[in-house]
């Protein structure tokens, strides 16, 4: 099954009143730095801090009794593990769930809070997504990706459905959304939403540097790994690649990638905090760090950016402030 604007508008339903519908915010002093009106889709003020509830909750609402009985497996850094963890406990099923052991402490500590049993990897040297897929398995449970599949990517996508509102109620002149990219499934749902709703515009992926694979991808016509699986602050971001579903609507759907700095994304986290009054994680701050420092690259008068998500550690935050 490929992901498709129905699947998008079903997902909507299913979600109801498990999600909140994330304001989207614009402060003036924003606008000066990037030069342009930056309007910002708050998805850090979603429950569990970020936008994978959705997908999570759109997966686990499709599952079977039995599967439900038998329970589900992920891989995550922490923001799907979270929404999934939630999602899991919401509908009664057990979430078992592979993370990296350097994941941030406060979703390391939140997963568990949801009911989760927690595995943790070695992210330097093990790949967390091979190890998720034997156990679940091995124990015949249902895995629940991150990114790729078509009710994580629908769900994402009710995002898309969100936005088209809100651009036209707030009369914003964009014709770019900087989306924050790791494996693809925000990027690719909200495009196949606006593709209905919005279609004058485009979605543009941004990753941290080093970890540009779908910028890559998008560029060469053809998926492209990392080679490293650790070395940003943007650990939300950090996937090996698209997947085969996310890149084949992106690469029909998407303009070119942009890649950022950690730097850069630290000196938006504390902007967004100072002049939106919201907290952005690193990987959830990429978009908004591409529409204040790269607006050469942009080609749009007004520019919607998605802050993905907002679970960051105290001491990085801090960090973030002082910039």
């Amino acid at each position: 099954m490929k992901p498709d604007f129905s699947l998008i508008e079903q997902a909507q339903l299913r979600l109801g009143s498990f999600v909140r519908k994330t304001p989207m915010l614009h402060a003036e002093p924003l606008d000066l730095i990037a030069g342009r009106r930056v309007f910002v889709k708050a998805e850090c003020l979603q429950i569990t801090g970020a936008f994978k509830i959705r997908g999570a909750l759109s997966a686990i609402s499709k599952l079977s009794e039995d599967a439900r009985r038998k329970g589900v497996v992920t891989c995550s850094s922490g923001n799907h593990a979270q929404g999934l963890a939630y999602a899991a406990r919401a509908h009664g099923v057990q979430a078992i769930i592979f993370m990296p052991s350097n994941a941030p402490s406060a979703k390391l500590e939140q997963t568990r809070a949801y009911g989760a049993d927690v595995r943790l990897f070695d992210r330097a040297t093990q790949f967390g997504d091979p190890m998720a897929e034997a156990f679940a398995k091995e124990n015949n449970l249902t895995m629940v990706p991150a990114f790729n599949d078509p009710y994580v990517i629908a769900g994402q996508g009710s995002v898309g459905l969100e936005l088209a509102d809100q651009i036209h109620d707030q009369n914003v002149n964009a014709s770019e959304v900087l989306t924050c990219c790791g494996g693809g499934g925000l990027t690719s749902g909200i495009a196949l939403a606006l593709e209905e709703r919005a279609p004058h515009l485009t979605c543009r992926t941004v990753e941290p540097k080093g970890f540009d694979d779908t910028a890559r991808s998008l560029a060469a016509g053809a998926i492209k790994s990392n080679t490293q699986t650790d070395g940003s602050i943007c650990d939300a971001v950090l996937s090996k690649h698209p997947g085969d579903l996310t890149f084949s609507v992106m690469q029909r759907l998407c303009g070119e990638g942009l890649v950022v700095t950690d730097e850069e994304c630290l000196h938006a986290m504390g902007l967004a905090f100072r002049h939106l009054k919201i907290a952005i994680e690193p990987g959830g701050a990429v978009a908004l760090a591409a529409a204040l420092f790269h607006g050469d690259a942009l080609d749009t008068e007004d520019v919607v950016v998605i802050a993905s998500g907002g679970n960051v550690d105290a001491d990085l935050f801090k960090q973030a402030l002082t910039i």
